[in-house]
């Protein structure tokens, strides 16, 4: 790229709008342009192998990629690709004449917005989290699917990257034990492909391949206007963009437990997968989380090659071997428990479920979700909640059948389970119990308390909201009340009572869960 154009594009009075001064940041890919109010950007003439920005023609197609692709998670931040016309010298935006360049535009928004920013500044929140969770989870279930016929997206395409990384990565270490690691992690990725064959090749038959966006990090998201957005997706590479929506939403898990946000990475993932219904990709999220911090650990290596300081290299050696531990606790094998939540509507059973989430690891299943994933949503005149439509007998049977059926594939899978629902009835609860014992894992009683006052505070809150899932009214709290059957002497051996108002009875029963399955 000639520094005579840029330099020349830094004259604000080019502009069709008031520019007060420009900035440019350069990154190995591109020129960005920042004037105050928009954003130019433009590709650098460069072959990196993953990427082919030589010809003048391929900048304008990926100018153009560029802008398609992220307008789909986009509103009103990129606006048009423009042609620069003129000379190097004397350039301008648009105008008559052949272009000698093109330029993405963009909104520009502040950099102290990126969540990057917000998380350094310890200022990213849950509500940024479940934005980022629905955002995904809505972009995935939109986003066209790879067709069969496409090779991407086959368990041979998949494992050729997680191969190259290895390849790429020991040329580049010297340290016995860091070899002696990367050897490790290798023979996992292989056994790991190995076992995960099936699961792999199902999911390109199944359409879980699609155009994602396949560089989903915290610097690629911003808070603008007040709403979390995604940005910046991957335009210049089909496969990396091609591939499984689990690969995608594996990236932001990693990326956020690699800033020691473990408790945020397990919320994003389960409300991902509560949104999509997509609990078949837990059996391979750690197999993608290993690959996505591999990636990262090699990109920190290819800098040593330019690095000449001691200090510089030294530090650049335990950023690669943090990626590298993150990738090889992603090969421990967990401690899994069942845990049931038992208690009427509103008590804060969802609460509770999620502190596991956070906590432990836990996998939440929601009856409310399941329920309507099942069934669809409650259709009007269908004899209120209690009986009937979504919410008959039948109904409820095949739904705490469908708890039971995940939660016995989620536990195979290596995950805790933490069952959200009422488990008023013994059966219900014996169904459960029969899960556990199926499945060999540890299975305990949440017996979920809270005065009434309370319950009827959060469920008039939650009603008011119009957010949650659950339908049930006071009515449907007191018939839950009047019906439920009380733990007998074998279940209350294994409940634990938890006063949902009261964070230290949460506190203590994650306490007392870490005290018997001290690997959790």
């Amino acid at each position: 790229m000639s520094q005579t154009l840029i330099a020349a594009l830094q004259n604000p009075a080019l502009y069709p709008h008031p520019v007060e001064q420009v900035r440019v940041i350069e990154t190995h890919i591109s020129w960005v342009l920042l004037t105050g109010t928009y954003v130019y950007k433009i590709k650098k003439p460069v072959n990196f192998g993953f990427l082919d920005f030589t010809d003048l023609a391929a900048r304008k197609h990926f100018c153009e990629e560029e802008l398609r692709l992220n307008q789909r998670l986009t509103d009103g931040l990129y606006l048009d690709v423009l042609p620069i016309t003129g000379s190097e010298s004397e350039p301008r935006l648009g105008g008559d004449g052949p272009a000698i360049e093109y330029a993405l535009k963009c909104r520009e928004f502040p950099q102290s917005g990126l969540l990057s920013e917000v998380q350094a500044r310890g200022e990213l929140t849950t509500d940024h989290i479940d934005a980022l969770a629905r955002q995904i989870a809505e972009f995935h279930q939109r986003t066209p699917q790879v067709p069969q016929e496409n090779p991407l997206g086959t368990a041979e395409a998949v494992m050729a990257p997680v191969r190259q990384n290895f390849e790429q990565i020991r040329p580049l270490l010297s340290d016995k034990a860091d070899l002696q690691q990367l050897d490790a992690l290798e023979s996992w990725a292989e056994s790991s492909f190995e076992r995960l064959l099936p699961v792999l090749q199902s999911r390109k038959v199944n359409g879980s391949i699609r155009e994602c966006h396949g560089d989903i990090h915290l610097g690629n998201a911003a808070l603008i206007d007040g709403n979390v957005v995604l940005f910046d997706c991957i335009e210049f590479n089909e496969p990396f963009r091609f591939t499984d929506v689990c690969a995608d939403y594996a990236f932001l898990a990693m990326d956020l437990e690699d800033r020691g946000l473990k408790c945020h990475a397990r919320r994003f993932v389960n409300q991902y997968l509560e949104r999509t219904g997509d609990y078949q990709s837990l059996e391979i999220l750690n197999f993608y989380k290993a690959y996505r911090a591999l990636v990262r650990a090699k990109i920190a290596l290819f800098s040593l090659a330019f690095q000449n300081d001691a200090v510089q290299k030294a530090a650049t050696l335990r950023q690669y071997r943090n990626y590298a531990n993150l990738a090889e606790s992603y090969s421990a094998i967990p401690s899994r428990f069942l845990a049931v939540t038992v208690g009427v509507s509103a008590v804060g059973k969802s609460s509770v479920a999620m502190r596991l989430v956070e906590a432990l690891g836990a996998v939440r299943l929601r009856s409310d979700v399941e329920r309507k994933r099942l069934f669809g949503e409650q259709q009007s005149g269908q004899e209120g909640t209690l009986k009937g439509g979504i919410y008959s007998d039948d109904a409820s049977q095949a739904t705490y059948q469908r708890l039971n059926q995940l939660a016995a594939d989620i536990l195979r899978t290596g995950y805790p389970v933490v069952l959200d629902a009422t488990f008023l009835k013994h059966v219900q609860r014996q169904a459960a119990r029969e899960v556990a014992d199926a499945t060999g894992v540890p299975y305990l009683i949440l017996d979920c308390q809270a005065p009434d006052s309370v319950i009827a505070g959060w469920l008039a809150q939650r009603q008011a909201q119009g957010v949650d899932p659950s339908d049930a009214t006071l009515e449907v709290v007191q018939a839950q009340q009047a019906g439920r059957e009380a733990l007998d002497n074998d279940e209350l051996a294994h409940s634990k009572r938890v006063d949902t108002q009261d964070s230290a009875s949460l506190d203590a029963l994650v306490a007392n869960i870490r005290q018997r399955l001290p690997g959790i």
